[in-house]
């Protein structure tokens, strides 16, 4: 690109170069440039027009050429089209302007350079976020990404966790540090600080005398709080995310600053849409364990419509998935029937663990006890530990009707809501004989007989889950609404008379729906 004969070291920029042999071209101009060498040392030239006149002669002028960088020297030789000075000073303010047009393009070049870097480093980010829903995995790439990028040493990522109030470390990459938790309050440290207060910071550490001896330098330290910002509301504290020490030495800039908080912020809605995704996998996890749970639960209860020694009846139906109401029919010697309806305090999974403990009890106790006071007797010992550590009892009726005896005997442990309705409509309230099971103490428990007419008279049982419901001026209401309704439908089958006892409730609201509903219906 330029002429052979010239000397044209790499140093110099194409503009100076260009201008040089505009010069020349121009005025017949014979120049050299030169870095003055220390006394006693030669000069480095950088720059020898080819016409040079020989002999030896002294420059005619020497000028400085304006620039940054070590002291440069132009030297005019000749010149053929113009005064010597002129054209010395023409291309003195020439070279200097080419010297300054060359830094400005350099400038421009790593500015756009270091932005074109930071654009590529958001977008991998994005894609980073985008494709992983292993937080963990993708924090550290991430965090390796932005240390990189902005020459730090280190870097880490706090996550804050509501269930402890504190800041974890979530990723870290470079040098050891801080391993946490950390507490949010903590008044010590920088990153506790920051995400109290939501706002980044730029500080320099200094070094210890020993380190500083060891030829150590001041760390600058950038932190920035991470934080997710809704479309709608106030924004939510997530975490912070730290870089510390730069490996040219330099200390942090607002530029520095001002894209880690925009990496911050793209965190933060990541984090953010990973919580709520876990939230609801969480959430779709256990609504189908629920679901399964409830399955299981309605297959524990007996298919009573085909129990042969007793036409019967019987629905639950639990305010949520599972519940804590139960009722069971027991095939005992002789030809008796036994029948059990309980209802656990509270409902939902504890309650329904309690069920499913107390009907596996009952199928053992039924068959090896004589009568239903030591039934209920030996239901008590064997789940008073565990009622007493879930804080829950439970109301049980228990009877056995007798066909060749015509003889109902039964232990009432609580439960309000036990009835036989005679074939002339006429109803007898089977009052409980002892307190709930849980409650009930070692002499505990009793029994009562009441006459039973095989074929015509219902044994009605039901929790006040159902009579509730349908309370509009207290629970006797209620429960005046479901003996009326099983009274006038004594003569059908007991599966109609659950149809009948359930449709009273059928279009209620969910909300007046607070409690497990269960009802059972026997003619023995």
């Amino acid at each position: 690109m330029n002429d052979p004969g010239r000397l044209v070291l790499e140093v110099l920029p194409e503009p100076v170069l260009q201008t040089l042999e505009q010069f020349e071209s121009s005025f017949g101009a014979v120049v050299r440039l030169i870095v003055p060498g220390e006394p006693g040392a030669a000069d480095e030239v950088l720059y020898q027009s080819a016409g040079e006149l020989g002999g030896g002669e002294a420059p005619v002028t020497t000028l400085v050429v304006p620039h940054l960088g070590p002291e440069l020297q132009l030297q005019v030789l000749h010149v053929t089209k113009a005064s010597l000075e002129s054209v010395s000073e023409a291309l003195t303010h020439a070279l200097a302007q080419g010297f300054e047009a060359t830094r400005e393009i350099q400038f421009f070049t790593y500015e756009l350079s270091e932005r074109l870097e930071e654009i590529n480093l958001l977008y991998s980010i994005s894609e980073t976020l985008g494709s992983t829903l292993d937080m963990d995995s993708g924090a550290s790439t991430i965090l390796s990404e932005v240390r990189d990028v902005m020459g730090a040493r280190r870097g880490s990522l706090w996550i804050h966790e509501a269930y402890d109030d504190a800041l974890h470390l979530a990723a870290e990459v470079g040098d050891d540090g801080l391993a946490g938790p950390l507490s949010a309050d903590d008044p010590d440290t920088i990153t506790a600080m920051v995400f109290r207060e939501g706002r980044s910071i730029i500080e320099s550490r200094q070094p210890t005398p020993a380190e500083r001896q060891a030829g150590a330098t001041a760390d600058s330290f950038l932190s920035v709080p991470i934080q997710y910002s809704p479309g709608t509301g106030a924004s939510r504290k997530v975490g912070v995310i730290n870089l510390i020490g730069r490996l040219d030495g330099r200390r942090f800039s607002p530029a520095n600053q001002k894209l880690l908080a925009a990496i911050a912020s793209q965190i933060g809605a990541a984090i953010e849409n990973h919580r709520l995704v876990q939230e609801s996998l969480s959430k779709e996890r256990m609504s189908r364990e629920m679901e399964l749970a409830h399955d299981l639960q309605m297959k524990l209860l007996p298919a009573v419509e085909t129990f042969e020694f007793a036409q019967a009846a019987g629905r639950v139906q639990p305010t949520e998935q599972v519940g804590g109401d139960f009722y069971q029919l027991f095939e005992l010697p002789g030809a008796r029937v036994g029948v059990m309806l309980g209802d656990v305090s509270l409902h939902g999974f504890p309650s329904a663990l309690i069920m499913m403990l107390t009907m596996s009890a009952a199928g053992i106790y039924a068959r090896e006890a004589e009568s239903p006071a030591q039934v209920l007797r030996k239901l008590d010992d064997a789940l008073a530990e565990e009622l007493a550590t879930t804080e829950m009892f439970l109301t049980v009726f228990y009877g056995v009707i007798d066909p060749a005896a015509g003889v109902l005997t039964y232990s009432n442990a609580g439960h309000p809501h036990a009835f036989a309705i005679r074939s002339d409509g006429e109803t007898e309230r089977l009052l409980a004989t002892d307190p709930p099971v849980g409650f009930a103490g070692p002499d505990s428990y009793s029994e009562e007989r009441v006459t039973w007419t095989s074929g015509e008279d219902l044994l009605l049982l039901f929790t006040d889950g159902l009579s509730d419901t349908l309370a509009t001026k207290g629970l006797r209401n209620g429960e005046l609404q479901v003996l009326e309704t099983a009274v006038r439908n004594r003569f059908r089958t007991p599966p109609e008379v659950i149809d009948e006892l359930f449709d009273l409730s059928a279009d209620a609201s969910m909300s007046a729906l607070a409690d497990d509903r269960t009802a059972l219906v026997v003619r023995g």
